[in-house]
């Protein structure tokens, strides 16, 4: 399946195949509220292989308990697209509400839920830890293994 998502101002689009079905989470930390000036990031774990991109980039990097996280913006209108992490080399960690599908996807798991704000309410049945999950656990949920 492919998926298709471009920044604000058009100047930058994308193309994505997931491996399976695609599968968002929102994550709830102090960090994804302030930079999506939300209650929380809505995000899509990819391969790095698994998209592709038109438009102009611009980077910025920033360190966090010594894990470096490269974040990579439309370079006209800085509408955030992904990161990569040292902590998931070969992976991308898409901003899914960029996706022209996005309201088609609704979140398989929860992270950083001791963050949440108090008025969400997280489905019951939907994974969901108050931090960050076991690599293991993550991937279960995420990625349906």
């Amino acid at each position: 399946m492919t998926l298709t998502g471009q920044c604000r101002c058009a100047a930058l689009r994308y193309t994505v195949e997931p491996a399976g079905k695609p599968r968002v989470y929102a994550c709830h930390c102090l960090n994804c509220q302030r930079w999506s000036g939300s209650a929380f990031g809505l995000h899509m774990l990819l391969s790095e292989t698994a998209m592709s991109i038109t438009g102009a980039l611009a980077e910025y990097r920033h360190e966090h308990a010594g894990l470096q996280s490269r974040q990579y913006l439309c370079a006209q209108c800085h509408t955030r697209i992904f990161n990569t992490t040292d902590a998931a080399p070969g992976m991308r960690v898409l901003r899914a509400g960029t996706l022209d599908e996005a309201a088609a996807l609704a979140p398989v798991a929860h992270i950083w839920t001791r963050r949440k704000h108090a008025w969400l309410e997280v489905p019951p049945d939907v994974p969901s830890w108050p931090e960050s999950p076991s690599p293991e656990a993550f991937a279960s949920a995420v990625m349906g293994r």
